[in-house]
């Protein structure tokens, strides 16, 4: 990170995406509670998916909080911990939040369509 503006809206982003993955793991594990004690199996779980653009909305804001908190939290851990340059930690993060997003999304497409 160059400056310590930077460090502060990652840190913020951050917690921001952190207070959003508690609602989304919170509802995401209370609805796999409901479908598992409610006898569903993994195919009516997925006809119940098809074509719901609520779960497509869920599921792609859950995603895409994921790819904005893991990568600022890999970068910090692979400065501080691995001894990265801020640059590679960055390029790194960079790579992990565009794959985290791009297969994520694509998950959420097919379990959607």
């Amino acid at each position: 990170m160059s400056t310590a503006s930077t460090q502060a809206r990652l840190w913020y982003l951050q917690r921001l995406s952190a207070m959003a993955l508690a609602v989304f793991v919170a509802v995401h594990l209370a609805t796999i509670v409901y479908a598992v004690r409610g006898g569903l199996s993994g195919a009516e779980i997925l006809a119940r998916t098809q074509g719901n653009w609520l779960v497509a909305a869920f599921y792609g804001t859950f995603v895409i909080a994921c790819a904005i908190h893991v990568p600022i939290g890999l970068a910090r851990v692979a400065e501080e911990w691995l001894g990265w340059s801020p640059r590679l930690a960055n390029a790194a993060a960079i790579v992990a939040a565009l794959a985290l997003a791009a297969l994520g999304l694509r998950a959420v497409h097919a379990v959607v369509t």
